[in-house]
């Protein structure tokens, strides 16, 4: 980092190389409080190259752990989270931030909480990663059950259940809602009522049930990424409900098998949009 008549500027590139060697070495030698200011050291020097590389706070939060300062190491996570967004690698910064909520849980499950939900807004905002974004939920779910905060535990089946048939998966977000019935109160609560009907109309391919049920005032006033996830939702099909197994007889014996009436005006729809 020093300058001369022959160098006029630090080279901040070799110096965050030596600075990161040295905090491995110290690391190693069981000196903590020394390999986290070798870390501090190397991310500055990092940072003044104008080469912000997230992984830098990596190595500190391992030394920060031994420590046993699992509140220091969340943060710096959390901060490498932020680079990764800003660097345009979102998946790796929701993986950042799973990996801080396993760090936390057992210390604080309500900050451990906090990080899954940021987790799995990023993993939907980001463009479709839904099994990480499944997984997250699963964990911040099993936390507010731990807790007995069941009705939050409603709310996440909700969202489960609306990242699941966004992966076009209704036999997972068949069985969120059927493991759910565990929860206490769960059965017959309006979150559950609201669920069974939203898998109907998926499994039906219902387009107009599946569109009511996410218009609800429970979906709609959800946090605004899962809003956005039920107004979005499309029924495989383009909403073509599935037909009668009695359809093509009913059409042959003709239109008093259905009962039509001519004294009754046809309704246009009956049969569907399409």
């Amino acid at each position: 980092l020093k300058t001369g008549f022959l160098k006029w500027k630090p080279d901040y590139d070799s110096a965050a190389t030596e600075y990161g060697k040295a905090a491995v070495a110290f690391k190693n030698a069981k000196q903590f409080d020394q390999a986290r200011e070798a870390c501090l050291r190397e991310a500055e020097a990092h940072e003044n190259n104008k080469a912000i590389i997230p992984n830098t706070n990596i190595p500190m939060t391992v030394v920060l752990q031994e420590m046993q300062r699992l509140p220091e190491a969340v943060q710096l996570i959390e901060k490498a989270s932020m680079m990764y967004l800003e660097n345009g690698t979102p998946d790796t910064a929701a993986i950042a931030l799973e990996r801080a909520g396993k760090l936390i849980e057992n210390v604080s499950p309500e900050k451990a909480v906090q990080l899954y939900q940021q987790a799995a807004s990023v993993f939907e905002v980001s463009g479709g990663f839904w099994d990480e974004a499944a997984l997250s939920l699963q964990k911040e779910k099993s936390i507010y059950k731990e807790i007995e905060n069941y009705p939050t535990c409603y709310k996440k089946t909700i969202a489960q259940v609306l990242v699941h048939l966004h992966r076009n998966d209704y036999v997972a977000a068949e069985r969120c809602v059927r493991e759910s019935y565990s929860i206490p109160g769960f059965n017959g609560s309006e979150d559950c009522a609201a669920l069974e009907q939203l898998l109907e109309g998926y499994d039906q391919q219902d387009q107009d049930q599946v569109s009511e049920v996410c218009n609800l005032p429970l979906f709609k006033y959800m946090d605004n990424d899962y809003a956005k996830l039920g107004l979005t939702l499309v029924v495989p099909g383009g909403g073509i409900k599935k037909k009668s197994p009695n359809a093509a007889q009913d059409k042959a014996r003709g239109p008093a098998a259905v009962g039509f009436h001519p004294d009754e005006e046809e309704d246009e729809y009956s049969g569907g949009l399409c």
